[in-house]
């Protein structure tokens, strides 16, 4: 990330926010795996790719991860964006379903309506990524489905949490123009460390001072619960493409923030 926003022209300060923890209970995926081999679950939903190779590497515990890989021939698969569909790729797993950029739920389910896939009586198994998710669960079964979900990490703040505390104070000195978001989760974990600073009222409106770049509209919706509106999704939900766009619009948005 550093490397593109120098290439871009820009001068980067990365603060880590987030630290991936992987479940130490795999009960929920050796469940899935015995619903899955015994013909109870009818269509599967892989969120995001490192989930899919910790759902897999869960059930390599028990020697049941090509059983499982096996058993999802005989299901609906379906994938929220590339990182899930490289993944099953690398593990022989077809895909039936990919939704379409930028990759939300929502994405998600419109594919699944245009595609006409039957939900109504389903078992939906689907792999969590960090937090559940809620809205898409009830969607499914406002479609009728009965939604399983597969927890396989969670999130976490990192165990040295000075780069983000200073990030939030050189936010607060007005030393950055632009702050980059690329998952929801950023978002909690920023407010949440500046909460705990007593500094988040004095964060979030410095914050409305910067150019807000978001990787797309999951992030900017967590944003916006927040007081804070994206200034900037990219034409694509890519880091690339984020960190050039954003750069490119910040001069003319910083002027009118800056002189309103």
């Amino acid at each position: 990330m550093s490397r593109l926003i120098e290439k871009s022209g820009g001068v980067p300060t990365i603060a880590p926010s987030m630290r991936e923890i992987r479940l130490s209970d795999n009960a929920p995926a050796f469940e899935f795996a015995e619903r899955l081999l015994t013909g109870q679950i009818q269509i599967m939903v892989f969120m995001t790719g490192v989930g899919a190779e910790a759902l897999f590497a869960a059930l390599a515990t028990q020697g049941r991860d090509q059983n499982a890989i096996a058993a999802l021939a005989n299901v609906i698969v379906v994938a929220r964006g590339p990182k899930p569909v490289a993944a099953l790729s690398r593990l022989k797993v077809r895909v039936d379903v990919k939704a379409p950029e930028p990759n939300t739920w929502q994405d998600v389910a419109g594919e699944l309506e245009r595609l006409h896939v039957a939900l109504d009586g389903k078992q939906v198994a689907v792999q969590e990524y960090g937090e559940p998710s809620r809205e898409f669960y009830a969607w499914l079964q406002q479609q009728g489905a009965e939604v399983i979900p597969v927890p396989v990490y969670k999130w976490a703040l990192p165990e040295n949490l000075g780069p983000l505390e200073e990030a939030i104070r050189t936010t607060i000195a007005g030393g950055f123009d632009i702050l980059l978001w690329t998952s929801a989760q950023q978002v909690n974990h920023v407010v949440e460390v500046a909460a705990r600073m007593r500094l988040d009222e004095q964060w979030l409106a410095a914050a409305k001072q910067c150019v807000i770049g978001s990787i797309g509209p999951t992030a900017a919706e967590r944003l916006l619960q927040f007081g804070l509106s994206a200034d900037l999704e990219p034409s694509h939900p890519k880091m690339a493409h984020l960190i050039r766009e954003t750069i490119a619009a910040a001069p003319a948005i910083l002027n009118k923030k800056r002189l309103d």
